[in-house]
């Protein structure tokens, strides 16, 4: 079981004001500062998801985070577009994983690959 993740990053504002936009339909918000140079992100109490400056990122990260229904993986990806998010596969189901793979990427700021899946069947 994983307790966190960090990624690295080039510009703290920037990638703070994305991260917060695109992980709010999920109900991840911003919990923690670390100093000026890292944010962490989870849900009351804890902070799963951590951002960090970095004198080089890491780049091709790959982070998926869960979603409770297919609605949710929708917002997602809107408000990860409105946040400056690239597309990098637009929701809708993915077979080839399983049936009900429904998931959403988008490639933040830094050029890391952000997901939103349900596995869950249509209601």
């Amino acid at each position: 079981m994983l307790d966190h993740v960090t990624i690295g990053i080039r510009d703290i504002e920037q990638s703070k004001a994305f991260y917060d936009q695109a992980l709010r339909a999920l109900g991840i918000v911003r919990l923690y500062a670390e100093g000026t140079d890292f944010a962490g992100y989870g849900v009351r109490p804890k902070a799963f998801f951590w951002i960090g400056m970095r004198e080089t990122p890491q780049s091709g990260a790959h982070v998926a985070f869960t979603a409770a229904d297919r609605v949710t993986v929708d917002r997602f990806y809107a408000d990860a577009i409105k946040a400056g998010g690239k597309d990098n596969g637009p929701p809708g189901l993915r077979p080839h994983y399983h049936a009900n793979y429904y998931g959403a990427f988008v490639l933040d700021p830094d050029g890391h690959n952000i997901e939103a899946v349900c596995h869950a069947p249509q209601d």
